[in-house]
């Protein structure tokens, strides 16, 4: 669909554009929501950096038709995490008012709280804490190196070849680190299981 959508693009059929700018939305408020950390989401919204991604995307699209650097949804990616350090220089780095001040819940209470008063049967939703504590836990335990690669895979959906490409190195390269971080990450999440009882 993505490949569809830019043939049309380069065929001259601008309305294109907005359809494929419609059809990655959802994987850019995720990569945002993965990126933005708390600091910066009290002073903006996702939403915001979307929209500016957008507008930059619409001015250089035929850069990247002609071009062709990398996959539209790497370079699409590339275009949103430069958006996101622009707003953090601009909302949280350059402000003589410092963010740090300001009181608000983290993320996960607000979601729990929301999710929890809507829960049907209490003791699925205390299951489903358990687990996530478990695996923050583990998380915590593996290296930077092991937590990027789990998350591109896993929270930002890429490909292997997508993730060889970020990371500047070999499909294979990429296949091997994702497999043995997973393997730590089953090693640690057994160990803090085990930890637990």
């Amino acid at each position: 669909m993505t490949d569809r959508l830019l043939q049309q693009l380069t065929g001259g059929h601008p309305e294109a554009l907005e359809q494929l700018l419609e059809r990655h939305r959802d994987y850019l408020r995720g990569l945002l929501r993965l990126r933005m950390d708390a600091e910066l989401r009290s002073r903006i919204d996702p939403s915001d950096v979307i929209q500016e991604t957008q507008l930059v995307v619409a001015n250089r699209i035929d850069e990247f038709l002609d071009n062709r650097p990398t996959s539209f949804k790497l370079w699409l990616r590339g275009k949103a995490l430069e958006r996101l350090i622009d707003a953090r220089r601009k909302h949280v780095v350059v402000r003589k008012r410092s963010v740090r001040r300001e009181v608000s819940l983290p993320d996960g209470s607000s979601l729990a709280l929301a999710r929890f008063a809507g829960a049907e049967c209490p003791s699925a939703y205390v299951r489903q804490q358990e687990l996530i504590q478990q695996t923050n836990q583990a998380i915590a335990q593996l290296s930077a190196a092991d937590r990027e690669i789990l998350l591109l895979r896993h929270v930002e959906c890429l490909t292997n070849v997508q993730v060889a490409e970020v990371l500047g190195v070999s499909h294979n390269a990429a296949s091997k680190r994702y497999g043995r971080a997973l393997k730590r990450l089953r090693s640690q999440l057994l160990a803090v299981r085990r930890w637990r009882r």
